[in-house]
């Protein structure tokens, strides 16, 4: 079981050159924020799923690769190796997760995590994976009215199409969390709905995309996953202090935790970012494998 982290540091010159140039004058937004917690992701990987595969981090391009990163153990991938040289560049997550699949070497069972996930307690293979099947939590819906849960909708409307299923007034919502795939599944979706999914493609979040859901409710529909929910945490950084998520970290009370960004001001960004990192330090104080 490889492991895929999607990751983006906004800070960087040459990223942040490329984005002014493509975006029209859109202006940054916390969605490209670095958080400085990568390693810790990576620390906790080595800790928590010691029965990982590869690591693979895919980025827009070498410069955004963090100068303590081992580049002989984290495998990584830029997105003109997996997305059509047209399509390119994109500041678009949901786009990008269209075409995790085509990483090179990538193993038939992965589990993409974006790079506010952490695991912080001991996993085991079933927590993902139960014989062979991906296992995740799944609910479902009738409403959709922020932008995020249209998004999720028009996933799930997809996902039926590509399975020749009729639609639903309930749309799938799988948990916020690392998600479990199979390479075959998602290349068989993919090929069954390529013309939607390239017609979808923007270098930006648009009312068109589609996102990782597409793979997972594909899979669900068509009886390849389980539902089974992993127990879990999520913070929203605007509800919850530094200090709060700080405390989770040192003494965790579930296996994995998503750390969501908001709009903040940069004094607030600050402090919670100090104490989140301080947390991590002292819960996983040595290096990784994957760091230098």
């Amino acid at each position: 079981m490889d492991i895929v982290i999607t990751y983006v540091d906004g800070s960087d010159p040459e990223w942040i050159e490329s984005y002014s140039s493509h975006v029209n004058g859109k202006p940054l937004t916390k969605r490209y924020r670095d958080w400085g917690t990568l390693k810790y992701l990576l620390r906790g990987i080595e800790c928590h799923i010691p029965f990982a595969g590869k690591v693979f981090i895919v980025v827009s391009s070498e410069s955004q690769v963090p100068s303590w990163m081992d580049t002989s153990k984290v495998r990584v991938v830029t997105h003109s190796e997996i997305i059509p040289e047209r399509y390119l560049p994109t500041f678009n997550s949901s786009m990008i997760e269209m075409f995790l699949h085509r990483i090179p070497g990538l193993s038939e069972r992965f589990l993409y995590f974006n790079d506010d996930m952490f695991p912080v307690m001991d996993c085991v293979e079933e927590d993902f994976f139960v014989d062979g099947i991906p296992a995740m939590g799944i609910s479902w819906s009738i409403f959709a009215f922020s932008s995020f849960l249209r998004l999720v909708k028009r996933s799930d409307k997809l996902a039926r199409k590509a399975l020749d299923m009729p639609g639903s007034v309930f749309y799938i919502r799988p948990r916020h969390i690392c998600s479990p795939m199979l390479k075959s599944e998602c290349e068989s979706l993919y090929e069954a709905v390529s013309e939607e999914i390239i017609n979808s493609l923007s270098p930006l979040r648009s009312e068109k995309d589609f996102n990782q859901y597409l793979f997972l409710d594909y899979m669900f529909l068509k009886g390849k996953m389980v539902n089974k929910p992993l127990p879990r945490k999520h913070f929203s950084l605007g509800a919850v202090s530094g200090g709060n998520i700080a405390g989770f970290i040192r003494n965790p009370n579930a296996k994995i935790v998503c750390i969501n960004d908001v709009e903040m001001s940069d004094s607030a960004f600050n402090r919670k970012k100090e104490a989140i990192i301080l947390a991590f330090q002292s819960r996983y104080p040595g290096k990784s494998v994957f760091e230098k």
